[in-house]
């Protein structure tokens, strides 16, 4: 069970966003990873659990924001319901889509389990909702994913596959490099992997 801490960051001009303190799992129903984000002066910002099933569909996600909170799920595409910060009112949401995202480094593990793309294969395209701080407002997006290239490192556990992958946003033509190893994001744009407890999970 992988714990540890990925720092956050503009991914445009480097400004600190905070950080986010996870811990992740595969198990018997998928994988689940749970966190906790703080701000960049170290104050609690939030919480995200995510669920996925064995074909990586989110099972169940509630992310927390400043005093927003969102559920969703798998349903009809993607079902969610969003509660505004006076807990006057809930507004529920659905959209054609296969997964959500944000920027906690668990979507793109998720998203990577989703696709199970091949090494050198061609991309593929992915309709997600992307639900981000600070008030969680969901916008359908159009990416595409392709796995560059699976190369296997010694280190003193014995072999890590990192997997290579370039995820384009298709709305801007913006591409940048993800790169995976398991359950656990080694680097990515606005993400930085600074504390491992424990290798990677592997998935099977």
């Amino acid at each position: 069970m992988p714990r540890g801490r990925y720092s956050l960051h503009d991914p445009h001009d480097h400004t600190p966003l905070g950080e986010e303190h996870f811990h992740c799992a595969p198990g018997p129903s998928g994988w689940r990873y749970t966190a906790r984000t703080t701000g960049p002066s170290g104050a609690p910002s939030g919480s995200v659990d995510l669920t996925t099933d064995q074909l990586g569909r989110p099972l169940r996600l509630e992310l927390h924001a400043g005093d927003w909170r969102v559920r969703g799920a798998a349903l009809d595409g993607v079902t969610w319901v969003r509660t505004d910060p006076e807990g006057a009112r809930a507004a529920e949401g659905n959209a054609p889509a296969r997964a959500f995202t944000g920027a906690s480094p668990a979507f793109l593990v998720a998203t990577a389990r989703l696709l199970r793309l091949i090494p050198g294969g061609p991309a593929t395209r992915v309709r997600l909702v992307a639900l981000t701080a600070p008030v969680l407002a969901p916008r359908t997006l159009d990416q595409s994913w392709a796995l560059l290239r699976s190369e296997a490192h010694a280190t003193d556990n014995g072999p890590l596959t990192v997997d290579e992958y370039r995820v384009t946003d298709l709305d801007t033509g913006e591409g940048h490099a993800v790169h995976l190893a398991g359950d656990v994001v080694l680097a990515a744009p606005g993400i930085e992997l600074e504390d491992l407890d424990s290798p990677p999970s592997a998935f099977p």
